[in-house]
């Protein structure tokens, strides 16, 4: 799948973090060569290859620990990813060491969790919480939609040194009625925790354009109100980095340390999103890293000098290191099973036997009363293995097994040997 149509698919999975997932996955992924940015270097392009870090500056490789000492009087690192890679995650991790062996005086700023579970973060980050009590006391699989095992080093590394980590995030329900009603619909309560976003940007617009566009949309949300839905989209994912900004400005200005921003790539393409709102905001210097991958097929491929001040191309990988699941739960008063949000559009649900409304009876002769809990179990199944659903549809009892085995997005073209 593209990079731009799984980006949306995340929206309309109901994830709705537009992040982006790996970079450069098509040859004709025309998101990577956009003349938006910064004006010296939008015209240029780079050509890169896998296993290389490139400084966009210099327009050529360079060593990590050249990079890293270019790092050094940044106030703030921004470190992308594709939120299911985790050659992502280990260089988020390997940046984060090395910066942090240049000077301890560090904080680690998270798009995965809303500032809401600051008091647990601040628990973990003191030693205070098992691996297993973190998940459940911070609501993981509530706020996130990715398996803890991405980022479960990255914690352990902070835990370890004590660094403080910050939620970098707002409540999902607020960027909602930002992208149905706007900014003005908000209470004061609301507004206090999401700033006004700003709207202006037409390099930002023309980035998420040209997502938006190459995006493979369900024929029910093809029509008259196609240019609504970007409006919404578009104002949702300016709010988002719009409070991620503020939010990293905050926690660098408690800790007075250098801030590492781990994020999702689509937050910092072209330096547009949460650093470059931070920028505008503090003037204060900072680096940003994003991930390219290519196939194996791919020996080289361009991208614009302005995607980042340093571009990690890395090999493009199989399969995720843990399956997504692609199943959204929600619970209904009154009633204590869980039910079937939606039908699955994603992850290893993607053509089973479920459907929007399904009571969740059992998983595997286990009863779930808790969304977090059974996503905790769930997150427990690796690649080939299987769990067996009893639920309830229109009356009737149903059994069907999820099955942990990899699907091809939708939007995908099967290669010859898939067919």
């Amino acid at each position: 799948m593209s990079l731009q149509r799984k980006m949306f698919h995340l929206v309309l999975a109901g994830v709705f973090c537009l992040s982006l997932p790996l970079l450069g996955e098509e040859k004709e992924d025309r998101t990577l060569r956009l003349a938006i940015g910064e004006a010296k270097l939008k015209d240029k392009v780079l050509e890169i290859r896998a296993g290389e870090i490139y400084s966009v500056r210099a327009g050529k490789p360079i060593p990590f620990p050249k990079m890293i000492k270019e790092m050094e009087g940044s106030h703030f690192v921004y470190v992308g990813e594709s939120h299911d890679n985790m050659i992502m995650h280990d260089i988020q991790l390997r940046i984060t060491q090395a910066l942090y062996e240049k000077d301890k005086n560090m904080a680690i700023g998270l798009e995965m969790l809303p500032t809401e579970t600051q008091p647990v973060l601040d628990k973990w980050s003191h030693g205070q919480l098992s691996r297993e009590d973190f998940i459940r006391e911070v609501r993981w699989y509530i706020h996130w939609n990715m398996n803890f095992g991405f980022y479960e080093k990255i914690f352990d590394f902070a835990k370890e040194n004590k660094i403080p980590i910050f939620a970098l995030n707002a409540p999902r329900e607020i960027i909602t009625k930002i992208r149905m009603k706007g900014w003005d619909a908000l209470s004061e309560e609301e507004k206090a925790l999401v700033p006004q976003p700003d709207l202006s940007s037409e390099d930002h617009r023309t980035l998420i354009r040209a997502i938006f566009e190459s995006t493979e949309l369900p024929h029910q949300m093809k029509g008259e109100g196609l240019e609504r839905m970007f409006e919404g989209l578009y104002r949702a994912q300016a709010a988002w980095d719009e409070v991620m900004a503020a939010n990293t400005i905050r926690g660098e200005e408690k800790e007075r340390s250098k801030m590492v921003v781990l994020a999702g790539s689509g937050h910092l393409l072209y330096n547009l999103g949460i650093n470059g709102r931070a920028y505008e905001k503090n003037r204060l210097p900072f680096k940003t890293v994003v991930a390219v991958s290519l196939s194996p097929e791919e020996k080289s491929i361009q991208v614009a000098r302005s995607l980042a001040n340093y571009i990690w191309a890395i090999p493009e990988e199989e399969r995720p290191a843990f399956p997504s699941v692609g199943l959204a739960f929600k619970k209904f008063e009154g009633l204590e099973n869980l039910i079937i949000e939606r039908k699955p559009i994603d992850g290893v649900a993607l053509g089973g036997d479920f459907e929007k409304g399904d009571i969740v009876l059992s998983v595997d002769g286990k009863t779930f009363t808790d969304i977090n809990e059974l996503r905790i179990y769930l997150a427990r199944f690796k690649w080939d293995e299987e769990a067996k659903f009893r639920m309830l549809r229109n009356g009737e009892v149903k059994e069907t097994s999820l099955k942990f085995q990899l699907k091809p997005e939708p939007g995908d073209t099967p290669k010859k040997d898939e067919k």
